[in-house]
């Protein structure tokens, strides 16, 4: 059986990845910095060959992918800068290329090929440039925003005093996809190179304006949440790459095919934003009511 081998596995879309895989009978061998981290333990129990692998490091990449047959690879910027992600995503392709991999499929960002001027998706961009000079057959996934960006940071933060804080209006749409669906589309996508090959696919499973997103967290958690519009200053001195990024999602948008999506490809459940939010336990992030008890 072929040995597919997931960089980020302990990661939101690695280990999505990875999970969706080990479900389907895969043979996966999940790469990690962290090979000791709970999350690749529990990758273990599930069947996973946990190996040793950083990107600045040929040798422990050099050695994760010897024999393996195909490759979910993912980057990030987040801990470091753009420059260093782009920097490590085509020492991660070289790595592949030099070890024969068969089938890359690359987790970047949706419209990251459309020139955005957004810092981390033209980092991305290059890396999928990379990638297509390789020689390697390719595939190219561009998820949208993440819903798991709704229970961490200073979203999180935010929700814990009721207020859904984000840097876009009340009316302005936002494009959306769980983890659990980056990771079961990235497995079909691996399980299937023949189909899959040569194509660059945004992916997303819905689109909810900050106001309604405000509506679902609210009938999700029980209890009121209203959306403020975070002004794009105070996320400029926070940060210019996100400056970047939300004001593009205001003035663009990221459009994604989502009814095509679905109907062509039914096995991902594409997961709609109020289910994905029922499904967290809102308890345990929020703590309980003020007024539990009372």
């Amino acid at each position: 059986m072929p040995v597919i081998a997931v960089t980020g596995a302990t990661g939101t879309q690695g280990g999505a990845t990875a999970r969706a895989l080990l479900a389907d009978g895969h043979r996966v061998r999940a790469l990690t910095r962290r090979p000791d981290a709970p999350a690749a333990e529990g990758l273990r129990r599930l069947g996973a060959d946990v190996r040793p692998a950083d990107f600045d490091d040929r040798a422990s990449l050099d050695a994760a992918l010897a024999g393996a047959d195909s490759l979910f690879a993912v980057t990030t910027p987040f801990g470091t800068d753009p420059a260093t992600e782009t920097r490590q995503g085509r020492a991660l392709v070289d790595a592949a290329a030099a070890a024969g991999i068969r089938h890359t499929v690359y987790a970047s960002a949706a419209h990251a090929d459309r020139g955005t001027g957004i810092p981390h998706y033209d980092s991305k961009h290059l890396v999928e440039q990379h990638l297509h000079a390789s020689g390697m057959p390719w595939t190219v996934l561009g998820p949208a925003a993440f819903m798991e960006n709704h229970t961490a940071g200073w979203t999180l933060e935010g929700l814990r005093r009721g207020v859904f804080a984000w840097p876009m209006p009340a009316d302005s749409p936002l494009t959306l996809i769980s983890g659990g669906d980056i990771g079961a589309f990235a497995a079909l996508a691996l399980a299937r190179p023949a189909e899959f090959a040569g194509r660059r696919i945004d992916i997303a499973s819905d689109a909810l304006t900050p106001a309604g997103i405000a509506e679902a967290l609210t009938a999700a958690a029980g209890r009121p949440i209203a959306h403020r519009e975070v002004p794009q200053a105070e996320v400029r001195r926070h940060s210019a790459d996100l400056a970047a990024m939300f004001g593009y999602f205001t003035a663009r948008g990221l459009a994604v095919d989502t009814a095509r999506l679905r109907r062509d490809h039914p096995e991902v459940r594409w997961q709609g934003f109020a289910d994905w939010a029922a499904a967290q336990d809102w308890t345990a992030l929020l703590g309980a009511p003020a007024d539990a008890g009372a």
